[in-house]
């Protein structure tokens, strides 16, 4: 008799273990899930909500995006965006992405203040994403500039000839899938590519002396390719103020008072591949957890035009 009391008083005390782990369990996602939907129902499409100043990070390499333009088309329809400040940190990327995110600031820039914060680095694909906006702030040690477009491929036809391997290539031209890192650039396929570079550069100075102001020798003298400091670009007419994003509030409320009273909230591009986990984390502020648990992202291979 003792010995079944002991063995049903056991299964007692686990049952009870069970189901009070399995109840907390069951409350924390319930909990969690409440506040994400609350946080949700507050923020529209889970952006900030109410009268504000926007904050945009623009990191990395710059590529078409379709999801950033339409955050981007947001923030211009947004009647409670009052402002944006375009923080600024990356090397530049490729043409037809830097083009399409120009065009989006421009448009957000139609409607309300634009000011551009630069970083560590802002240059090629960046420094036109800067120069849709109204005021560009730097710091003094900022990179920026580098105005020019550039090609490039490797070249492993001195590698095959060495180990003795020919590609076999049929085309309807010369020019024909060219370059390639398969074989030497004929004089017709160079021209040609040369032609694609120089038309897109004059699109870049295009922008630069619409944006800037600058023509004739002053222009030539910063569309070089090479890259100045934030204190050099100021010197040139590349940016308007050395500082940060104190300066670039300053800016604003310059323009108008009212928007000392405005608090700055950023907005942040969903995380792909997050799922619904990952749109929940972002709410919460815990989206590395949730992203690592709901999927991950894999490598994309750029081709860049800078």
């Amino acid at each position: 008799m003792s010995f079944e009391r002991d063995f049903y008083e056991e299964r007692r005390r686990k049952w009870r273990r069970s189901a009070f782990w399995k109840g907390f369990i069951l409350a924390s996602v319930l909990v969690i899930g409440f506040i994400g939907l609350v946080s949700v129902l507050a923020g529209g499409k889970g952006h900030p909500a109410g009268p504000q100043i926007a904050r945009f990070f623009l990191d990395d390499v710059i590529t078409d995006n379709p999801e950033r333009d339409a955050l981007l088309a947001e923030m211009a329809e947004d009647a409670d965006v009052k402002a944006l400040i375009l923080r600024i940190n990356s090397p530049g990327g490729t043409t037809a992405g830097s083009e399409a995110l120009f065009d989006s600031i421009r448009k957000i820039a139609a409607e309300k203040p634009v000011v551009a914060v630069m970083s560590e680095v802002a240059a090629s694909g960046a420094y036109i994403a800067a120069i849709a906006s109204d005021h560009i702030i730097a710091r003094g040690n900022t990179v920026t500039g580098s105005i020019g477009v550039i090609m490039e491929y490797p070249d492993v036809t001195g590698l095959m000839d060495k180990i003795g391997v020919e590609m076999q290539t049929i085309r309807s031209s010369e020019i024909k899938g060219g370059p390639s890192p398969f074989r030497p650039l004929s004089d017709a396929a160079r021209a040609e590519e040369m032609a694609l570079i120089e038309d897109a550069n004059q699109w870049f100075r295009g922008l630069v002396s619409q944006q800037r102001g600058l023509t004739g020798p002053a222009l030539d003298a910063v569309a070089t390719g090479g890259v100045f400091s934030g204190r050099q670009a100021l010197q040139n007419g590349l940016i308007d103020a050395i500082g940060g994003e104190d300066e670039a509030l300053a800016y604003l409320e310059s323009l108008d008072p009212s928007l000392a009273d405005q608090p700055v909230k950023t907005w942040e591009l969903a995380p792909k591949d997050g799922g619904i986990l990952g749109a929940l984390g972002l709410k919460l502020g815990i989206n590395p957890l949730f992203t690592g648990l709901s999927g991950k992202t894999g490598p994309r291979l750029y081709s860049l035009k800078r």
